[in-house]
């Protein structure tokens, strides 16, 4: 090979050598300005994608306010609870965990297998709701892909029965649907909050980031009632009813200085933490005490007796003829149990003569008796707030609706809810003054409206009193130590071709002790089939033994020392 040829062979190499070399520093440089790229002008995007895989917003759940007594016990409370949950898109439907999983969320693999199927394109279904923390743990332990526990709360009721109807419940989402718990929904429900956190790719949250949202926890509740009342109150009402075969009842006790509600108990009622068997039994949700109506009866007639001494025409004195023992009113007649003859005002109550306060009614203006009753609250909703709460009935007469106007001054023609009758004897214990009733504990007790004067309740108050004593049809309300007034109901219920012979609603209505009054009740009990069926027969013990409790309870001084049997042999 010439010198020529080798020169150019070496200049062929050499060029070749430089275009590798310069291929190199091409690469090179391409590869540092996709870095460069990278790590500035991309950063943030690949930033954002890399957290997508491994931040999540989680939620924080809020605590629902608590409902308590007015002594502060716990009357519904929330407990921490766990939610198991999938994503079917990310599971597993070969996984070794499978039948330990059906059997921790209460399924068979097979049933699993199909919920899975059936919404596999789906990214979200629950397994299991409201599991104990432990449970919860469990399947957490078996790190299966696509299943995921979340914490929630569960309400629990520690009164069970005993308040359900006053306190009510909340859905599976802890939303109120009954009672307090729905009327004060706004009250205590908490604001669930949000939180970053980061979550391995089992989804298992490794590191809590930082706080999206604040969690506000929902207020807590102070009712009015004092539970150990209405535990003596339920155990009693509940007796009675088994006792008399009744188809309902309910009874309501009301605080005189500040018209609180210190229990409020019906029948039939139902278990809130066990709500399996209520799709059969829906009668039972009702609160009777403030949604049910019924003709108040012989209950009234203490007020109209209040009308007619406040419509001046008559003193407590008063003498009014009852005989023959019935009345004609416009071809209808109006009975007495038998012929009482003369009466004056407060025998009128004691005997519960229809004759007599048909007279007193008649011989008024035609909206005085209507006028009292609107007074003390009938016709009108008693304003507590509670979801279904009643106004009843009270109809507005003419002067020639005379027969009406009768039927109304002895509590027949109108209905009541057990708490409006018992807002109605209020104006007997406080001298005078109708009060709002409340389900809530009050700081200070609110002033009252006047309705009749002092001297015409106390006088009434009086009258009442002998309903209780030997010759009264109350006999049975009676309580040792304790001066008591009241007044008894029997009413007939309506069927279908008019007032039923056989079936009857029987109420007692009362306050105590006389002397200062402090508490007023009421029972109402409806259908009772036993033999027994008087207001004087079935409400008035219950009242007696619920009330003698709680004024016991209560630490009320006696007013009345003698024992009630001693009183009834000297008279």
């Amino acid at each position: 090979m010439s010198d020529e040829q080798d020169f150019q062979a070496r200049a062929a190499r050499g060029w070749r050598l430089w275009l590798v070399f310069l291929l190199l520093l091409l690469i090179a440089a391409a590869v540092a300005g996709k870095m460069l790229s990278l790590n500035v002008q991309e950063q943030a995007f690949l930033k954002q994608q890399g957290d997508a895989r491994v931040l999540r917003t989680a939620v924080i759940p809020a605590h629902r306010g608590m409902i308590s007594d007015r002594n502060g016990l716990p009357l519904s409370v929330s407990a921490p609870v766990s939610t198991v949950w999938m994503n079917p898109k990310e599971f597993d439907l070969h996984n070794a965990s499978i039948n330990k999983l059906a059997t921790l969320i209460d399924s068979t693999k097979s049933d699993l297998l199909k919920r899975v199927a059936q919404f596999r394109d789906k990214q979200f279904i629950y397994l299991k709701r409201q599991m104990t923390p432990a449970q919860a743990e469990q399947i957490e332990d078996l790190h299966m892909p696509g299943v995921y526990v979340d914490r929630e709360y569960k309400r629990f009721y520690p009164a069970a029965e005993v308040a359900t109807h006053l306190v009510g419940f909340t859905s599976v989402d802890g939303v109120g649907q009954e009672g307090i718990e729905l009327a004060f929904e706004d009250w205590l429900q908490g604001v669930p909050g949000k939180k970053l956190v980061m979550r391995d790719l089992l989804g298992r949250t490794v590191k809590h980031i930082r706080e999206l949202e604040p969690m506000v926890q929902g207020k807590d509740l102070q009712l009015s009632i004092d539970l150990r009342l209405q535990y003596l109150a339920y155990r009693e009402l509940k007796a009675a009813v088994q006792a008399h075969k009744a188809d309902s009842a309910a009874m309501v006790v009301l605080d005189v200085h500040t018209g609180e509600v210190l229990a409020m108990v019906n029948q039939p009622s139902y278990n809130p933490n066990d709500r399996s068997n209520l799709g059969s039994d829906m009668k039972s949700l009702r609160n009777r005490a403030v949604t049910d109506t019924f003709e108040p009866g012989s209950t009234m007639k203490p007020l109209t007796i209040a009308a007619a001494l406040m419509s001046g025409k008559y003193t407590p004195d008063s003498v009014i003829d009852t005989s023959p023992g019935y009345i004609r009113v416009k071809g209808n007649t109006i009975r007495d149990h038998r012929n009482y003859g003369e009466l004056d005002l407060g025998r009128i109550i004691t005997k519960s003569s229809n004759v007599g306060v048909t007279k007193l009614a008649l011989s008024m203006h035609g909206d005085a008796v209507r006028n009292v009753f609107q007074n003390v609250g009938l016709g009108q909703v008693p304003g507590t707030g509670f979801p279904g709460e009643q106004p009843g009935v009270l109809p507005y007469l003419s002067e020639r609706q005379k027969v009406e106007r009768a039927t109304m001054a002895y509590g027949y023609g109108l209905s009541v809810t057990p708490l409006q009758l018992a807002q109605a004897y209020l104006p007997f214990a406080t001298g005078g003054l109708v009060r709002h009733v409340s389900l809530l504990k009050l700081d200070r007790p609110e002033p009252g409206t006047r309705v009749m004067p002092e001297k015409v309740a106390r006088e009434v108050l009086e009258m009442m009193e002998t309903v209780t004593q030997a010759g009264g049809t109350g006999r049975r309300a009676a309580i040792d130590g304790y001066r008591v007034a009241g007044k008894t109901g029997t009413v007939h219920k309506v069927g279908t071709g008019g007032y039923a012979d056989d079936q009857y609603v029987s109420i007692f209505a009362g306050v105590a002790p006389v002397d200062n009054p402090e508490i007023v009740a009421v029972v109402m009990v409806d259908n009772p089939k036993g033999q027994e069926y008087y207001g004087g027969e079935v409400a008035a013990p219950l009242f007696s033994r619920v009330v003698g409790g709680a004024l016991r309870m209560l630490n009320v001084a006696p007013d009345n020392w003698q024992p009630v049997h001693t009183q009834m042999v000297m008279k």
